[in-house]
């Protein structure tokens, strides 16, 4: 009887995670954030103890697990229409090497080694560091990788100087521009900084896409 228990269990448990993922609609693992990552570590957790205390209910495992998923789509919910809120639980990128310069206080700073770079660059098929251009280093841990073009010139990346109404400081010190030099460009264009969704530099130019260009 114990062992039946536990295989109806085990099943029930297989299934009924795979619907809640599918709920929150989940990402590769390679992916999550920290609460994602918090979120399925509980979920385990209480799967395996209810797998082993046979005699509970499993109400008592599927109760916090509903609650876990409704918290889940909640945070992605706030995350959504909160860059601040995003950025305190998933964090942002860094500019971990730029112009071909690696920027060694960024690495220090995420707590980054020349190892992890180096290993980044051969899973990318790159060679040497002098290939690259730009390299981020995702929230999720991943590195993005800008090559330089054959000609190895400067090439025409666009730089985050506003997302969601935020004006990004490291870009501006990255293009040596001020603060006060966007807001100067945005009033000759009577615009708000909370109008604007997403503006890019590019080409020494800024490229902006106003919240009403948007469904959001």
């Amino acid at each position: 009887m114990a062992l039946f228990t536990v295989i109806y269990r085990t099943i029930f448990f297989y299934f009924f995670v795979t619907l809640c993922y599918r709920i929150m609609g989940k990402r590769e693992i390679g992916q999550l954030g920290i609460i994602d990552i918090i979120v399925s570590i509980m979920i385990a957790e209480l799967c395996a103890i209810s797998i082993e205390n046979i005699n509970d209910s499993i109400f008592l495992t599927i109760i916090p697990i509903c609650i876990l998923v409704a918290f889940e789509i909640t945070f992605a919910y706030i995350s959504i229409k909160s860059r601040t809120f995003r950025t305190f639980f998933s964090g942002k990128a860094s500019l971990i090497i730029n112009k071909g310069i690696i920027n060694y206080k960024e690495m220090i700073k995420q707590r980054y080694t020349l190892d992890d770079l180096l290993v980044s660059l051969r899973q990318a098929e790159i060679k040497s560091i002098e290939e690259v251009e730009y390299a981020f280093l995702e929230s999720t841990g991943k590195l993005s990788i800008f090559k330089y073009n054959i000609l190895k010139t400067r090439g025409k990346f666009p730089l985050p100087l506003i997302v969601d109404g935020v004006i990004q400081k490291e870009t501006l010190k990255n293009i040596k521009k001020s603060t006060l030099w966007l807001k100067i460009y945005l009033q000759k264009q009577n615009l708000l900084i909370e109008e604007i969704f997403y503006a890019f530099y590019k080409n020494k130019k800024v490229y902006i896409i106003k919240h009403t260009d948007t469904n959001a």
